[in-house]
């Protein structure tokens, strides 16, 4: 029973927690993985869960150079896990204001709109999450277990292994940054090694397999396992290899074009260039599986991964109304609870921040977002009644996000479907009281953002709290923790998203002139979602027939026994992303596979903490980091210019043939794969 639980650093003790040191730790680590985040949220539309690689590190460097305490240890992480919760928020929903009708909704998309929504969104999931520690960690924790949380609880309490761990960890780091540094400034190894078939093809016209063959891919594919790889991928191969050959065949490019242009993706059939390159002169594509892809098959992707996401919410329709009776009750018991324990003196592993402070910070929150002329509104009314919602929604779904990852984790949270219905409510607000059009669309992108943000900051923090009643922590340090995380994380994700943004020179080259987020470079493809979603029930002017395609995909998908959400998210992304992230799973299915001939049994902590994860967790973090300051670099005329004289790519492939050069890239990807293989098999 949770009575008779007790912390591994009893409440009696008194010692070091909530110190500078552990504080200043915890944010270059919300940096750094807050940084990462984006950047593979914006290539894949996944994140992984930054928590338990934290708690190793913060174990490590912590003990070593800094001579931390279990209950420090525990601030670094929690503090640090914000930036990825947070990032994913802002990532999945954000990036939708360049998207919406004519383009209105991109003067929102700056810095300080960005940074201002990242940081209230982080504030209200950490808000919301006060008076629910009680009732759902402390009063429920032998029946809501907090996977994550529980683990981080165990690394920490196992620091005198926390050196072999890292060292793993750290391996899989300093790898991934050499084949970065090989792959994105020397250009040894091909980014993107593809084939495709001609358009002229009799058979399987405009049929593309590609790759981007970096670390962080295999490591993601790696940690999500087999099973949701190749759902993932088998989304591509639909969308690749089937629904784009069929429509090679069937569309004229011209009839392409003219769709293209509709979308925006092309000025205007006299104009060359956009998605697929045109060329007003032939009336033909030089990349017609890229022209097809913007034109019809994102749409339907989009509608994939709308119904994949409302059919994942609907089906925790029960645990959400259990989820908030429960909620309520507990909270209406811990008020008894409360007012006895005013007459004794609260324990240290006890002390919560104030109710008072979930009040008024709630409040300040409306206020704020009715004043500050950095939001969209048209008067203090309008945004009155959006902070009102957003205040609404948030203390409904972070209670749900909360239980939803104490049962299943973090990495199962239905995030995307509770912003999808929180949009849709939103929108439907709007319809009642008579708002309707273009106007009022990023009004809709702010609440659904918002939650979004909040609901998977919720997440995390429930994790963190289940960490810390493990150790024995205090919950009002680790909440200011959260809150100090939430906002230092802020300050850069919005920085890294903008950054990321700006068009590279090859961007250029390529045809992207404006914005990188939304072109193949990073898809963004919630943040689309979101986009074309209140688009569609605010301005009328959706393709239905493509988004409709795209439901009943996902129908089909749940007919089968598939999850939707995860074949959906493949049939959005470009092939490239999938198929190596696959590869990656399908490393994993050969260690498992490997490890029950040979009858080796090991629990869920003990994965999570073997070293093929741990070098996996490398790969993603170091290959993601990389990317990151590679495209910052690349961000400025000077050190673009020094990067392009190192490019190797024309001499290797004056040397090696196009066919050479990307068999040599290939080799070195099937060569990181022995390595985590290897890595892996080691006990």
């Amino acid at each position: 029973m949770a009575e008779n639980f007790k912390p591994f650093v009893p409440p009696e003790v008194s010692m070091k927690e909530f110190t500078l040191k552990s504080i200043l730790l915890g944010c270059i680590f919300g940096i750094i993985f807050g940084a990462a985040t984006v950047y593979l949220a914006l290539k894949a539309g996944l994140t992984v869960s930054a928590s338990i690689p934290i708690a190793v590190i913060a174990i490590t460097l912590g003990r070593k150079f800094f001579k931390t305490t279990i209950l420090e240890n525990n601030i670094i992480q929690t503090t640090g896990s914000a930036g990825e919760s947070i990032a994913a928020g802002v990532v999945f929903t954000l990036p939708g204001f360049l998207f919406l009708t004519d383009g209105d909704g991109a003067q929102f998309f700056n810095y300080i709109t960005i940074l201002t929504l990242a940081i209230f969104g982080g504030v209200l999931g950490t808000l919301m999450m006060i008076p629910l520690r009680k009732a759902l960690i402390v009063n429920e924790h032998d029946t809501l277990p907090y996977p994550e949380g529980t683990a981080c609880g165990d690394v920490l309490k196992a620091g005198e292994k926390g050196g072999d761990f890292a060292k793993t960890a750290f391996y899989g780091l300093g790898f991934a940054f050499a084949y970065a540094i090989l792959q994105k400034i020397l250009h040894v190894i091909a980014e993107a090694p593809a084939h495709m078939t001609q358009q002229v093809n009799k058979f399987f016209p405009s049929a593309k397999v590609s790759g981007e063959i970096t670390p962080e891919y295999m490591g993601v594919g790696y940690i999500i396992g087999p099973k949701i790889a190749g759902v993932l991928v088998a989304g591509g191969v639909l969308s690749w290899l089937g629904l784009i050959p069929l429509l090679a065949t069937l569309v004229p490019g011209e009839t392409i074009a003219t769709q293209l242009v509709k979308l925006g993706y092309l000025a205007d059939l006299s104009t060359p260039g956009g998605q697929g390159r045109w060329d007003p002169v032939t009336r033909t594509f030089a990349d017609y599986s890229v022209a097809i892809y913007y034109a019809y098959v994102r749409q339907i992707g989009a509608g994939a991964v709308a119904a994949g996401g409302f059919i994942t919410l609907i089906k925790t329709i029960p645990t959400i109304i259990s989820t908030f009776k429960g909620s309520l009750g507990s909270l209406g018991g811990n008020k008894s609870g409360e007012k006895q324990a005013s007459s004794r003196e609260v324990p240290r592993t006890e002390r919560d921040l104030s109710i008072k402070v979930v009040g008024f910070g709630s409040l300040a929150l409306i206020l704020l977002m009715a004043f500050l002329p950095q939001l969209p509104g048209d008067s203090i009314g309008n945004k009155l009644l959006v902070g009102l919602l957003v205040v609404i929604f948030g203390a409904f779904f972070v209670t749900v996000s909360s239980r939803i990852v104490g049962l299943i984790g973090s990495s199962n949270n239905p995030i995307s479907g509770m912003t999808i219905a929180t949009l849709m409510g939103t929108c439907l607000v709007f319809i009642a009281v008579g708002w309707t059009g273009k106007v009022y669309e990023p009004m809709a992108l702010v609440v659904g953002g918002m939650i979004c943000i909040a609901a998977a900051n919720a997440g995390a923090t429930s994790q963190d709290l289940k960490s810390g009643y493990i150790v024995g922590a205090t919950p009002k340090f680790q909440q200011i923790a959260l809150f100090i995380g939430a906002i230092v994380s802020s300050i850069v994700i919005g920085l890294t998203v903008k950054f990321l943004d700006k068009p590279t020179a090859v961007m250029i080259a390529n045809g992207v002139t404006e914005h990188a987020i939304g072109s193949v470079y990073y898809p963004a493809p919630q943040g689309t979602l979101m986009a074309t979603l209140a688009k569609g029930i605010l301005s009328f002017n959706l393709d239905w027939q493509f988004v409709l395609v795209g439901v009943f995909l996902s129908i089909t998908m749940e007919l089968c026994g598939i999850k939707s959400l995860s074949f959906a998210v493949g049939a959005y992304l470009p092939l490239s992303t999938t198929l190596p992230i696959f590869v990656g799973g399908a490393i994993r299915g050969l260690i498992d596979n490997k490890k029950k001939k040979e009858n080796i049994t090991t629990t869920a902590e003990e994965d999570e903490l073997g070293k093929g994860n741990l070098f996996a967790t490398g790969l993603v973090a170091g290959g993601a980091v990389a990317g990151v300051i590679i495209a910052i670099l690349a961000g400025f005329d000077g050190t673009a210019a020094i990067l392009a004289k190192l490019n190797m790519e024309p001499a290797l492939n004056g040397a090696l043939g196009h066919g050479g050069y990307y068999l040599l890239g290939t080799a070195f990807f099937a060569f990181m794969g022995w390595v985590l293989y290897r890595t892996a098999r080691k006990v």
